[in-house]
């Protein structure tokens, strides 16, 4: 018998719609490039795109895809609060 994929939630369409975002992309590389101390040349805006969201956010959760994210309680914990971080610096930036 084979294992059963988790099916997306709520928390996992969320993460969809986040992933293709592109302030949330643009986010992703300012985030990067302050945290590699990059300059733009080096690391310009526009880089990371919906799949490099996608790559980032499951390596982040911890997690093998976004539909365990409603049924893994510490991936949704670090997608709620990666989220949670997204929208202080789109609030901040006006993005």
């Amino acid at each position: 018998m084979c294992a059963e994929k988790p099916k997306g939630g709520a928390y996992a369409r969320q993460a969809a719609m986040l992933c293709q975002d592109s302030a949330f992309q643009l986010y992703l590389d300012r985030r990067r490039r302050f945290k590699h101390q990059l300059t733009v040349e080096q690391l310009a805006d526009g880089t990371h795109n919906a799949e490099d969201a996608r790559d980032w956010l499951i390596a982040a959760c911890k997690i093998k895809s976004r539909a365990e994210l409603d049924s893994n309680p510490a991936a949704c914990q670090t997608f709620r609060m990666i989220r949670n971080r997204f929208n202080r610096w789109r609030a901040r930036n006006k993005q």
